[in-house]
C-alpha cells in the first residue's frame, strides 16, 4: 500500500512538471496539434474570435505562393511598391516607399521573417489586380488589394475556417468598420495548410535572408532577421510571430522530429512527426511557445503510443 502511494505521489508530481500552469503563462488561447491529421491534442479557448495580428500574413503569402504556382509566375519578378499599399500605420522595416523596385521574392521574405507590412499589401496589390482581371464581376467590380483579401476569405471557408474574417493582408486592426479575427483553431487549420507547401517551409524556417531593393536606380541591400526567436530550436522550422496592442503577443509554431520507422513483415512504415503551436495573446509568448511545444510533444507520445486515436479529447 505505501508502495502504490509513492508511485502515485510520484505521477501526481510528475504531471504538474509536465502540464504548464496556464495562470502562469498568461495566455488567452492556444491550440497544440498534429500536424499529418489535424488532431488537437489540446486546446485552450481554441474557438475563441481573437484579433490575430500578423499571423495573417501565413495567409497573404500563401495565396500568393498559391497563385504563383498556378500562373507559372516567375517570384524573382521585380515589381513597383504602388501607392495603394501605402496607409495609416503601416510600418515597414525594410522601409518601403513607392516607387521602390522589389522582387516578388524578397517582398515574400521582408512580410514572413519580419512582419512587413507595406511589403504584404504590395503583394496583395499586384496579385489580387491579377486576380480581379481573371475573375467575375464580384471581384472586377473591387479594388486590387479588395479583390486579394475576398481570395483570402475564400480560402478560409475552403479550409474549415468557419469564425476567421480577414479584412486586410497585414493584420493591422482599421481605426473603423470591420475588425479582422480569428480562433487558434482555425489558425491550427491555416498552418498545416501552409506548412505542406515546401516553398513556405523554406522560407518561414531562415534565421535570416538578404533582400535588395532598388531605389533611384541604386540597388540597396538588407539582411531580414526572423522575428521568431525559436526558428532553429527543438526542430522549429517556423511559422510566424504577430503584435498589435488588441492582438497582444501572438505566434505560431511549427516543429519536426525524425518520423517513426516500424517494419511490419516485409513492409516499412514510416509516418511523419510534426506537431504545430498556436498561442494567441501571451504575455511572453516565446517562453509560452517552448512550454507548449515541450507538452505538445508529451501529448503526441502519448496519443501515438495509444495508436493515434481518432476520438478527440474533450475541449477545455
Amino acid at each position: 500500500m505505501r508502495k502504490f502511494f509513492k508511485l502515485s505521489f510520484l505521477a501526481a508530481v510528475l504531471t504538474l512538471v509536465a502540464v504548464p500552469a496556464r495562470a502562469q503563462m498568461a495566455v488567452a488561447a492556444y491550440v497544440l496539434e498534429d500536424h499529418a491529421t489535424g488532431y488537437i491534442l489540446e486546446s485552450y479557448k481554441g474557438d475563441q474570435k481573437r484579433p490575430i495580428a500578423s499571423l495573417t500574413k501565413i495567409a497573404t503569402t500563401k495565396i500568393v505562393l498559391d497563385w504563383a504556382q498556378r500562373t507559372n509566375t516567375d517570384l524573382s519578378q521585380q515589381v513597383i511598391v504602388p501607392v495603394q499599399a501605402m496607409g495609416p500605420g503601416l510600418t515597414s522595416p525594410v522601409g518601403l516607399v513607392p516607387n521602390d523596385l522589389a522582387s516578388y521574392r524578397d517582398l515574400i521574405y521582408a512580410a514572413l521573417l519580419q512582419s512587413d507590412n507595406i511589403a504584404a499589401s504590395t503583394l496583395a496589390f499586384y496579385v489580387g489586380s491579377a486576380l480581379r482581371a481573371q475573375g467575375g464581376p464580384e471581384l472586377r467590380d473591387l479594388a486590387a488589394i479588395d479583390a486579394f483579401v475576398a481570395q483570402m476569405n475564400a480560402l478560409a471557408r475552403e479550409l474549415g475556417m468557419e469564425r476567421t474574417l480577414f479584412v486586410n493582408p497585414h493584420g493591422l486592426e482599421p481605426p473603423r468598420g470591420l475588425q479582422p479575427y480569428s480562433t487558434a483553431l482555425d489558425l491550427g487549420k491555416l498552418t498545416i495548410y501552409a506548412m505542406r507547401d515546401a516553398a513556405f517551409r523554406f522560407y518561414v524556417s531562415q534565421r535570416e535572408r538578404k533582400v535588395a531593393v532598388t531605389r533611384n536606380g541604386q540597388v540597396l541591400q538588407f539582411v531580414l532577421r526572423n522575428t521568431n526567436e525559436l526558428v532553429g530550436t527543438a526542430g522549429v522550422d517556423g511559422v510566424k510571430t504577430g503584435t498589435t496592442a488588441k492582438a497582444g503577443n501572438c505566434l505560431i509554431l511549427s516543429s519536426q522530429h525524425d518520423p517513426e520507422v516500424k517494419q511490419q513483415g516485409a513492409t516499412t512504415l514510416v509516418t511523419p512527426r510534426r506537431v504545430n503551436v498556436v498561442v494567441l495573446s501571451a504575455a511572453d509568448r516565446f517562453g509560452t511557445g517552448s512550454q507548449l511545444l515541450a507538452r505538445a510533444w508529451l501529448l503526441y507520445d502519448q496519443w501515438a503510443a495509444a495508436g493515434r486515436p481518432a476520438a478527440q479529447p474533450s475541449p477545455r
